[in-house]
């Protein structure tokens, strides 16, 4: 998807004029509906260093540059064109093929838009505040998580944003437990919109702290963290965003802001470092997620890892100008409401024990995915599909928890999320745990009873 800094329309020469109507002209009449076309504000000069992310585009003389966008609605990479025209002409001397914007990681090519049938702009939503789910509660081990997007643009940035959100309310998960990672090392991201002022889901501040770039040099750094910290009983959820590339199969790569890229294969040994852990849950939905799928499974520590990701290994994934679809969706599924606090479509808890797992989520998702996309899921056993990033759930909760809703409901209804969870889990979640564990005992006794009482009729009965 392309989401650049938009430049002001050009004073358009003749031969830029000519330019941007041959481009067009030369497009078919299904191209005429599906493709972008974009100028470079000023001709570029003769030997001037123009890429497309590590792609070299020759300017062999001075040149009026379109770019065409044949898929504008996908994540990068995907197909795309550069038709370099004479700058005294307009006429067009040469069409590059390429897979990647110009300057995508540092935008320094002004680009004015000036066909497209593909509008991507922010929608119009109102937002609401999602009605409360059953309160989750921390399970024996802890949980960390990694949240990575290199090259980012503002969906990149937002979809991550949920999933903090996520973790920190829905979950309870420590915000020293998790590890964001983005583009500059800030919030910020190419393209518009901008300023980058509040989060779209709801129209407040962003909330998720950025602990470090969107490089390979510093997911390696967090995955080092999370090994030396890391415990048996422990669980991992990495999550990465933004773009991808593919160099043939087998060589699915993750896109940066700067330095190497990160191949699928170079990604699966790192993790073969950390020390042995219960649960890996990864979520990808860069392009070319698929190529990560089998080197993850087959390298992870874990006891039990799971791997979804947006796409199938050649192909791109897809999203709105806010949002990626299956990464909004995965999320959504585990926080209980859609970003912008409405109603899921279904309910992903498919076995109504009152947690999401991995699977569940990856169901939801593909259940109503984008058509573009081409989720797929792999996993290291059947156990590792139950992997959560809550608790296990004792008997007594599932009865008790619409009483607690009932209850605080007024009291959500007042105070702004944030702070409603951070005074739940100091005052109220110490006495649920309390009268749990009372329960638990009252069960048990409970349960020795009936035994002993069926075994009395069944020796009557039969």
């Amino acid at each position: 998807m392309a989401t650049r800094p938009e430049a002001a329309a050009p004073e358009r020469s003749a031969p830029m004029r000519r330019a941007m109507e041959l481009a067009l002209r030369s497009l078919s009449p299904r191209q005429v509906e599906t493709t972008n076309l974009a100028v470079v504000t000023a001709p570029v000069g003769k030997g001037t260093r123009l890429r497309a992310y590590r792609q070299p585009i020759p300017i062999e003389q001075d040149s009026i540059v379109v770019f065409a966008d044949e898929m504008p609605g996908a994540n990068w990479s995907h197909p795309c064109r550069y038709i370099l025209c004479n700058a005294r002409t307009g006429e067009p001397y040469t069409e590059i093929p390429a897979r990647f914007p110009p300057e995508m990681r540092t935008p320094k090519i002004a680009l004015h838009t000036f066909h497209e049938p593909i509008v991507l702009r922010p929608g119009l939503y109102w937002p609401i505040k999602p009605r409360p789910g059953c309160f989750v509660r921390v399970p024996k081990g802890k949980r960390y998580a990694i949240l990575f997007s290199g090259a980012s643009n503002a969906r990149h940035v937002n979809d991550m944003e949920f999933l903090y959100r996520t973790l920190r309310d829905r979950y309870g998960m420590p915000d020293a437990d998790i590890i964001c990672l983005n583009h500059d090392g800030t919030l910020n991201y190419n393209g518009n919109p901008k300023p980058i002022v509040s989060w779209p889901g709801d129209g407040t501040a962003y909330r998720m702290p950025i602990k470090g770039k969107g490089t390979k040099a510093d997911l390696d750094a967090a995955l080092d963290d999370i090994a030396a910290r890391i415990k048996p009983e422990d669980s991992l959820l990495i999550h990465t965003n933004n773009h991808g590339g593919w160099g043939g199969w087998g060589k699915s790569y993750l896109c940066v802001q700067s330095g190497a890229d990160y191949y699928a294969a170079d990604f699966a040994a790192k993790l073969k470092t950390l020390p042995k852990f219960r649960c890996l849950v990864v979520m990808m939905e860069q392009c070319h997620a698929g190529g990560f799928n089998a080197p993850i499974i087959a390298n992870s520590p874990a006891q039990y890892t799971s791997v979804a990701s947006a796409t199938v290994e050649d192909q791109s994934s897809w999203g709105n100008a806010e949002f990626d679809f299956f990464a909004r969706d995965w999320i959504a599924a585990m926080a209980g409401h859609t970003p912008y606090g409405g109603a899921l479509a279904s309910n992903p808890d498919s076995n109504g024990d009152g947690t999401i797992s991995a699977r569940e989520a990856y169901d939801y998702a593909d259940s109503i995915h984008y058509s573009g996309d081409t989720p797929n899921w792999s996993q290291s056993s059947a156990t590792a599909r139950t992997c959560h990033l809550a608790q296990r759930y004792g008997w007594a909760w599932t009865w008790f928890c619409p009483i607690v809703i009932d209850l605080l409901y007024p009291v959500w209804e007042k105070l702004p999320i944030p702070e409603f969870y951070d005074r739940f889990r100091k005052g109220i979640a110490p006495v649920l745990d309390e009268f749990e564990a009372t329960m638990e005992k009252d069960a048990a006794a409970a349960r020795g009873a009936l035994e002993k009482r069926l075994k009395e009729a069944i020796a009557r009965t039969f």
